[in-house]
C-alpha cells in the first residue's frame, strides 16, 4: 500500500479551497492530487473534524493457538504422532505447517531413535559376555548394512529439543537389500 499523502499538502489543497475558494478541479490539477481523493478529505473533514489519514494498521495473524502451557501438554502427549495426525486431534480446525511452527516456537523439534519390538535384551548380554571370553584375535567384526522396504515410510514425532524421542518398530524383515563385510583385528 502506498503512502498516504503528507498532512502538509492535505492542508494546503484544503486551505486553497475553503479558504481561497479555488474549484475542487483546479486544485486537483494545480496539486496533482486525484479530485477523488480531495473529496474524500473533505468527507473526512465533515465527519470527523480534521483530514489525518486513517491509520494504516497491516493485519496481524490471528493465532490459532492461544493457548501455549495447553499446546505443550498436548505436544507432551502426541509428540510420537506426525504434524498432520496432531492437526486432527487438535481443539479447532488447524493445518498441519501451523502446528510444526507452534512446535518449533515451543522449542520441539522432530525426531525419533528407533528400535526394534523384536528385541531379547537376555540373548544381548549373554552374546556380550561370550565376546568378552574370547582372545583379541579370535574376534572378527562383521557389519551388516541394509535397507527393508518399509525404511522409506519412518513416520516421525516431536519432542523438546536436546532430547530424543524413542519408539519401537516392527524388526520383521520384508523385501530387503543388504551388504556385510568383514574385518579382523
Amino acid at each position: 500500500m502506498p503512502a498516504p499523502y503528507s498532512y502538509d499538502l492535505r492542508q494546503k489543497v484544503i486551505d486553497a479551497i475553503e479558504l481561497d475558494g479555488m474549484p475542487k478541479t483546479e486544485a486537483s490539477q494545480v496539486f496533482h492530487v486525484s479530485r477523488n481523493t480531495i473529496n474524500l478529505w473533505l468527507q473526512r473533514k465533515a465527519q470527523t473534524g480534521d483530514f489525518l489519514p486513517k491509520p494504516n494498521h497491516p493485519p496481524g495473524n490471528n493465532h490459532k493457538i492461544t493457548d501455549w502451557h495447553k499446546f505443550k501438554a498436548f505436544a507432551q502427549e502426541h509428540g510420537h504422532k506426525t504434524s498432520a495426525q496432531m492437526a486432527e486431534l487438535w481443539d479447532d480446525d488447524i493445518s498441519p505447517r501451523t502446528i510444526s511452527r507452534a512446535l518449533k516456537k515451543i522449542g520441539f523439534t522432530r525426531k525419533k531413535t528407533y528400535g526394534y519390538q523384536e528385541r531379547w535384551k537376555q540373548q544381548r548380554e549373554e552374546f556380550m559376555a561370550q565376546i568378552e571370553q574370547m582372545e583379541p584375535q579370535e574376534v572378527v567384526y562383521l557389519d551388516e548394512a541394509g535397507m527393508n522396504s518399509q525404511d522409506s515410510d519412518y513416520p516421525y514425532g516431536y519432542c523438546e529439543q536436546g532430547q530424543r524421542f524413542h519408539v519401537l518398530k516392527s524388526g520383521k524383515r520384508q523385501d530387503r537389500v543388504s551388504y556385510s563385510t568383514r574385518q579382523n583385528t
